[in-house]
């Protein structure tokens, strides 16, 4: 007899789930029955098609995502989990990324959970004298802990990336701002005239602000929103001295030139920053890779000399 272990039957037990959700998603060919057909027409006045209309399908998606969404609220209800989800939100804002913080999380204990079994799988696998308990019970835990901290780091990253790039395109748009309202053009134009000639993170940004406006929604409130949603904080300074400048009737286009060259002056700053830092980066192969080569070249000779006996 055959002893049925409890990983095998976990395994059997995802295998089933996996080809019955394949079996639940497949295509169906055929015509649908003529009452399916007609019901969505008839719904108003037959009983019997709001029937057909309200009949569940059979989906085990379906069911698992009821489970899921049972246990995702009672995470959510936990506060480890929620301590810092207002530094994600900006962060996934930031990033650009249109997903809520629930959805990152869920994204990420997916990421972990799958990490952690591929690494239990590999561990029990393994032969018997190179696994220990300790690497049994710790392995899939480390690994499930290092894919979380990963999809925080790549959270970051891509923020951090998106950030950059909005700091190069400021002070390009600026002046284009500028040059549209010294032409004659209205805030709303020129920042409509950015959105749609532009091409670049800010442009983005900027065409969101439009639709904002399109929709109803006043421009200075659509300019603030974006200010509040980025939180960069050369941005935050444009856009402050913008609203500034509408609420106090000031000139535009001398606003946004002055924030345009002090953008410029940042960039210089940053790029001589950058300068310095890659500077030091160079110095590692020269002191640890060139140096010792040259050493090396220069004094070997001379052994060589002395270990013969001249």
């Amino acid at each position: 007899m055959v002893q049925v272990t409890a990983f095998a039957l976990v395994v059997g037990l995802l295998l089933g789930l996996g080809a019955w959700l394949l079996l639940a998603s497949a295509p169906r060919f055929g015509r649908r029955p003529l009452i399916e057909r007609v019901a969505p027409f008839v719904s108003d006045v037959s009983a019997a098609a709001r029937d057909v209309l309200d009949r569940r399908p059979n989906d085990p998606a379906l069911v698992l995502a009821a489970v899921f969404e049972i246990w995702g609220i009672r995470l959510r209800r936990i506060s480890v989990l929620s301590a810092q989800s207002g530094a994600a939100a900006l962060r996934l804002r930031q990033a650009g990324w249109h997903r809520s913080v629930e959805r990152f999380r869920l994204e990420q204990s997916s990421v972990s959970a799958i990490v952690a079994m591929a690494t239990a799988a590999a561990i029990l696998f393994a032969p018997a004298a190179s696994a220990g308990p300790v690497l049994i019970v710790g392995g899939p835990i480390a690994a499930a802990f290092a894919a979380a901290a990963a999809c925080e780091l790549l959270l970051q990253r891509s923020a951090r990336l998106r950030l950059a790039r909005i700091d190069d395109e400021l002070p390009t748009v600026l002046e284009f701002l500028t040059l549209s309202l010294t032409a004659g053009e209205s805030l709303l134009d020129a920042v409509r005239r950015v959105a749609r000639s532009a091409d670049g993170e800010l442009s983005a940004e900027f065409a969101r602000v439009v639709a904002s406006a399109g929709a109803g929604s006043p421009l200075i409130g659509a300019l603030a929103e974006m200010r509040d949603r980025l939180a960069h904080p050369p941005l935050t300074r444009a856009l402050d001295q913008v609203l500034g400048a509408v609420e106090r009737g000031s000139p535009l286009a001398a606003v946004l030139r002055a924030q345009a060259t002090d953008a410029r002056e940042s960039a210089k700053r940053r790029l001589i920053e950058a300068a310095g830092r890659k500077e030091i980066a160079m110095l590692v192969p020269l002191v640890f890779l060139i140096l010792p080569v040259t050493v090396v070249f220069g004094l070997y000779p001379g052994y060589v000399v002395l270990q013969a006996g001249f």
